[in-house]
């Protein structure tokens, strides 16, 4: 175990170290300017989206969509990922954290535009993401296939670990109960839903997530109010610590930014190529509807509650007191606000987000293994194996499974990037198109003869 992880420390080292964290810079300032700053200008409008019914008897909402990427996004990230920034390179590390949303907003929309455009039905529902859009409008049918072995090794085995090992630590730490046990509840409950159909995984998402949303930011502005007199001080230790040469934590500020990006990056997911594969399962009448709903789970996961635990943790200072990180340390610095409860109350919560994401990842994985191939034994298999990572992941060591998340997610995040760069003034036009209409005061409607498309033929909806 300890050569694996030093392995996949030195690659991920060199992933991210020299290209990816340039790439995500790059390429979101890019389509920040080239779409005149589509991820701030629009959020009234964002959110009014979310109100719209499926266009055909059958089809996923556009809140649905939402909710399946936002059970993806908000999970471990948020609550532990926030919690490990912190422990690791500091308060500094919460300000390039939201930078990468910020920036990463537009790459979100760009992605989840071009998944509603390149999607294909499939019975009463659509797929798409990734591996479609690289296949049809790049004619890259090995870029797909490629992307679709990552993302569905990725989300559906180890990010799956992740969550699955934050809810056995998270209730070992509150209830004492065995983590054995808890991976084996969790795993049953996994098996249940997932062979279910991407319509209970949409119905379960959309009842969870608001609920589990709400309930935590509520607690969290709790603990905000209660300590607001030292938030100017919080507000003052990010942006100072952001840019130290060496920080407090005994990290560099290179070590500072790349941590800070790292868990910004596992928590909200824009451009890593996960949210399209939700995006394209909404019914709607205009590839940019998705784009908008999509960039606003961006702002939603990060900007709000990220920013919670981020504030929580550096209020109570338990990160400065304890060895602790990850879920632990967000378990112990809601408890110095609240009493003992905020123990058990993380521990709820954690269930309920983790086990969200568990359901929102292997959803984006079974969406690829259908790309490789339409026999249902490979997704019957792939089912088996998702449980069965469920159960490793709940007992398995947190450092090694961590480094692995990173791993897989640097390479999927790669590859998207590439891709959508190449076909970013697919989804610029799309954007024109859209508000040309909505400035004529009408309901967008989009045909694929509205723009200049690549390879057009290959698009089976829009007509």
């Amino acid at each position: 175990m300890e050569l694996i992880n030093s392995i996949v420390n030195s690659l991920n080292g060199i992933l991210w170290g020299y290209i990816l964290i340039g790439m995500l810079l790059f390429i979101g300032t890019y389509f920040t300017l080239k779409t005149r700053f589509v991820q701030i200008g629009h959020i009234p409008h964002m959110i009014s989206l979310l109100g719209g019914s499926a266009e055909h008897e059958g089809g996923i909402s556009s809140f649905k969509a939402f909710c399946i990427s936002t059970a993806s996004r908000v999970g471990t990230g948020n609550l532990a990922g926030v919690a490990i920034a912190i422990a690791a390179g500091g308060p500094g590390s919460i300000f390039w954290m939201w930078l990468i949303a910020l920036i990463g907003g537009a790459s979100s929309f760009v992605e989840s535009t071009l998944a509603q455009i390149y999607k294909v039905k499939d019975g009463d529902v659509y797929r798409g993401g990734p591996a479609y859009y690289m296949e049809k409008a790049l004619n890259k049918k090995w870029m797909g296939v490629a992307f679709s072995i990552l993302i569905s090794i990725a989300f559906g085995l180890i990010f799956n670990s992740v969550q699955s090992n934050t809810i056995s630590l998270a209730f070992n730490e509150a209830f004492k109960i065995d983590r054995s046990i808890v991976g084996i509840v969790l795993a049953i409950f996994t098996g249940i839903i997932i062979f279910g159909g991407v319509h209970r995984i949409a119905n379960f998402s959309a009842t969870v997530v608001p609920i589990m949303a709400i309930l935590y930011i509520l607690i969290s502005f709790f603990v905000i109010i209660k300590n607001i007199s030292i938030l100017p001080h919080i507000f003052e230790e990010i942006f100072i610590n952001a840019f130290k040469m060496e920080s407090a934590f005994g990290g560099s500020l290179g070590a500072v930014i790349m941590v800070g990006i790292k868990r910004g990056l596992f928590s909200n997911e824009a451009g890593m190529g996960s949210a399209p594969n939700a995006a394209a399962t909404a019914d709607v009448s205009h590839p940019v509807k998705q784009g908008f709903v999509q960039t606003l789970g961006v702002f939603t996961d990060t900007i709000i509650i990220c920013s919670c635990t981020a504030f929580m943790v550096l209020i109570s200072g338990t990160h400065k007191l304890t060895d602790a990180t990850g879920i632990q340390l967000t378990q112990r610095a809601l408890s110095s606000q609240v009493g003992e409860w905020g123990n058990i109350f993380i521990a709820i919560c954690i269930l309920l987000f983790a086990f969200s994401s568990i359901i929102g990842n292997y959803y984006y994985g079974e969406t690829n293994i259908e790309f490789l191939s339409e026999n249902r034994v490979y997704l019957s298999i792939y089912r088996i194996l998702v449980i069965g990572m469920v159960f490793f992941g709940a007992i398995g060591d947190l450092v090694l499974v961590w480094n692995l998340a990173d791993l897989f997610m640097a390479l999927m995040a790669i590859l998207n990037l590439i891709a959508i760069f190449m076909l970013g003034k697919v989804a610029f036009d799309a954007l024109k198109d859209y508000l040309y209409q909505k400035s004529q005061g009408i309901d967008p409607i989009f045909k694929k003869s509205s723009i200049d498309l690549p390879n057009k033929d290959t698009i089976e909806y829009w007509n």
